[in-house]
């Protein structure tokens, strides 16, 4: 088994989850309705844990302590997709960035389920069910707003239109890409992609909203090699402030 490969394939998601589960986490307080509220800390605190557990598998493979990866590197060092480190924006950015993102987390999942890696299979087997809440949740209130009122609609198309360029970036092909599926670890980004955009559509095509043309749209790369908006390296400074003063504190 190509090691590298699988490597890669868990930093990305661990840093997805753990960088929107920090994102997810500032609504505490903050949210439009208490219900809201308490969604938006859920699921921050399952994607904290989910990227605990795949940090663990790294461990397991020989990377530093899930701690110390976590809080100890650079944004340059980083391999999350530049979606989850914007900011948060008003809740319809939030509102449209989780309904993206978790939409392909949860089929990516679905198919790591059935990987040749049998220590992801498992944890795929676990994360995916806390996954069906989180799209649950996403397409209920994408589907409510999205053809409710015409300022709520308005303001989840343009957020679309935004976020879209950036959800596309969540499908940048690793350098390892053939090796991980003719290993069967995982069945590929393109084919994500594909299942990704029929679902999305599926959502969307039950409410007021226009799909953009994904195709004319240019996907925001670079995050997975550490190239990353000027937004990361302060949300990792304020990440780590209780690491590095006490290292021994508990997640």
């Amino acid at each position: 088994m190509n090691e590298q490969a699988l490597k890669e394939l868990l930093y990305k998601m661990a840093d997805d989850q753990l960088i929107l589960g920090h994102r997810n986490s500032e609504w505490t307080g903050f949210g439009p309705l208490l219900e809201e509220d308490i969604a938006f800390s859920s699921m921050a605190q399952d994607k904290v844990g989910q990227s605990q557990a795949l940090y663990t598998i790294l461990h397991e493979l020989g990377e530093g302590e899930p701690d110390t990866v976590a809080f100890m590197r650079n944004a340059d060092q980083f391999h999350n997709c530049q979606l989850v480190e914007l900011p948060n924006g008003e809740y319809d950015f939030s509102l449209i960035r989780h309904f993206l993102f978790d939409t392909a987390e949860a089929i990516r999942f679905e198919m790591l389920s059935n990987s040749s890696y049998a220590p992801l299979a498992q944890l795929a087997k676990k994360i995916k069910g806390e996954l069906r809440y989180h799209t649950m949740h996403a397409n209920i209130w994408i589907k409510q707003l999205g053809a409710a009122t015409e300022e709520s609609i308005g303001k989840l198309q343009q957020s679309l239109e935004t976020a879209l360029p950036y959800a596309l970036g969540i499908f940048e092909p690793s350098p390892y890409e053939q090796e991980l599926i003719s290993e069967g670890i995982f069945e590929g980004e393109v084919a994500l992609q594909d299942v990704w955009l029929k679902k999305v559509e599926e959502v969307i095509g039950q409410t007021k909203l226009t799909m953009p043309d994904v195709a004319s749209l240019t996907p925001a790369f670079g995050g997975r090699v550490g190239k990353h908006s000027s937004h990361l390296q302060p949300l990792l400074d304020e990440m780590s402030e209780v690491f590095k003063i006490d290292p021994g504190a508990d997640w």
